[in-house]
């Protein structure tokens, strides 16, 4: 493979990397949104101070996606935000929601702190549901018909119940007392609905797509591949096992968001390996829609620098800001 035809598998990996890190980081906070409704006054405070600090940079690695698929595969940005127009326009008034919600609780008197509380929730949620159906829709290529329609209204369910399960365990490992129990017990209830989620649309992907199908039950492929389901179920035994009882709320408060992000990345790997190398499913590969060679070579010197900033950025505030939350304050 020449430089020319390895500069696009380059950029297809940034942006899955920046994809994934997006629905990780991003994904604990509208996980807190989606259960704030299920806490007292006291507590939603808590919450909202657990994700203080990082809520807003998060949605960074969601800016360099879209612009890595903007400048570096431009026939494919045109199809994507074509297709995804509706979805991404609702994504936007979600996360304006929760942007203006954040901060306008800060100064709201009590009795409208209610209100700003229920239009955070009400971001979080609608942001969670259009990511999942932009997502689906995305696997199949964008094709017509219901039964691709029903495919990405599974994963419109399923994906804010993914994100419920890391909000859950985010808010294990950053909270203490009745709140951290109360996260754990909210975790074991996400838990099911989602283990049945990545069951069922991992059943139905092949079906809908006959290119994912054949990339996965073909010998020897089948068997390499083995590692990913178990791998994924073995997270969710030890996920269910660790929320259980008291083990989460010690030492163990970390592990559950380990083991959260462990299904994400098994996940994206698998569907990393369904999508290679297209990055319109069975319409455009990366080759077909990258930019110039000369053009990639200038926007991935631009990367080398902003890649490692934004994410020697998310370990600084990371590493900043670490241990259990404490009481919100405003000043």
């Amino acid at each position: 493979m020449t430089w020319a035809e390895f500069l696009p598998v380059i950029f297809m990996g940034l942006m899955g990397l920046s994809m994934f890190l997006y629905v990780v980081l991003d994904g604990f906070d509208l996980g807190v949104g989606m259960l704030l409704h299920r806490a007292n006054d006291s507590q939603k405070d808590m919450m909202i101070a657990s994700i203080g600090p990082f809520w807003d940079a998060n949605e960074t690695w969601l800016v360099l996606g879209v612009g890595i698929l903007l400048i570096a595969f431009p026939k494919a940005h045109g199809v994507v935000m074509t297709a995804l127009y509706l979805p991404i326009a609702v994504m936007l008034l979600g996360l304006i929601l929760r942007g203006v919600a954040f901060d306008f609780r800060v100064k709201a008197q009590d009795s409208h702190k209610p209100l700003w509380n229920f239009v955070f929730f009400a971001g979080s949620t609608v942001t969670a549901i259009a990511q999942g159906w932009m997502l689906g829709r995305f696997i199949t290529g964008f094709a017509d018909g219901f039964a691709y329609s029903l495919f990405a209204l599974a994963i419109a369910l399923a994906l804010p119940c993914a994100y419920v399960l890391m909000g859950a365990a985010w808010l294990v490992l950053k909270t203490e007392g009745e709140l951290q129990q109360r996260a754990a017990h909210w975790g074991r209830m996400a838990l099911v609905p989602v283990v049945i989620g990545m069951g069922l649309i991992s059943i139905a992907t092949p079906w809908v797509s006959e290119t994912v199908a054949g990339r996965w039950f073909s010998l020897p492929q089948f068997i390499g591949l083995l590692p990913i389901p178990f791998a994924t179920f073995a997270c969710f035994v030890a996920l269910r096992w660790t929320l259980s009882g008291q083990r989460a709320l010690g030492t163990l408060c970390w592990l559950p968001f380990v083991l959260t992000v462990g299904v994400f990345l098994m996940g994206g790997l698998g569907l990393a390996y369904s999508l290679y190398p297209y990055v319109v499913m069975d319409r455009i590969t990366i080759w077909q829609a990258a930019s110039a060679t000369e053009a990639l070579n200038l926007i991935l010197a631009g990367c080398i620098i902003t890649v490692p900033a934004i994410l020697a950025y998310t370990l600084f505030a990371h590493r900043v800001f670490w241990g259990k939350a404490t009481e919100l304050r405003y000043g």
